[in-house]
């Protein structure tokens, strides 16, 4: 078995970019969207930022809400990352991140919190209800999610971690969750 697969990966050409079907900006636009939406409480790092916006348009995220002090685009920090990802991925600033998440509650989304805290659900063990939209925060780098916000939030996800740090970039954890709610939806 091993074998074999040594033997087909001897024979793999990478893709050329021309060869990866992406989709143009007018494309992603009129795709249908997974129904998630993230929202970056008080992110520092620009590139981060950037970051964040190309995993979402990897998988095809509705929206992204950049609250408090997190920048927003257009940055040239953010662009360096975001590889053009701010023109297709949605986004809107907030100011208030309690507020926009009342808001989105008002409006039937599910709300998780990405946190280490009590109670808090491993991303592994979680499952997500049938045609029920989410958005997911991601907080600041030193502080995490706001405990107001984290309070407000229907759920908190943690992501399982075996080693001694137990603290993951920000950018990192946003690409494990979107991927395994992604896989999940």
């Amino acid at each position: 078995m091993i074998n074999t697969i040594f033997a087909i990966m001897e024979g793999s050409r990478k893709l050329k970019n021309s060869e990866l079907d992406r989709k143009t900006v007018e494309e992603f636009k009129a795709s249908k969207k997974t129904p998630l939406i993230i929202i970056l409480d008080n992110i520092r790092s620009l590139n981060n930022i950037g970051s964040v916006f190309r995993t979402a348009d990897a998988f095809l995220v509705e929206k992204i809400y950049l609250c408090g002090i997190t920048a927003t685009p257009p940055h040239k920090d953010i662009q360096k990352t975001a590889l053009g990802a701010t023109d297709t991925v949605d986004w809107e600033h907030q100011k208030d991140t309690l507020q926009l998440v009342q808001n989105l509650k008002s409006q039937h989304v599910k709300i998780l919190s990405i946190e280490q805290a009590e109670n808090a659900i491993m991303l592994n063990d979680f499952s997500l209800e049938p045609n029920q939209k989410y958005a997911i925060i991601f907080g600041n780098e030193v502080k995490g999610v706001q405990q107001q916000v984290v309070s407000e939030s229907d759920a908190v996800i943690e992501i399982p971690q075996y080693g001694s740090k137990h603290s993951l970039n920000i950018s990192v954890s946003a690409g494990v969750v979107i991927w395994d709610l992604f896989n999940k939806l």
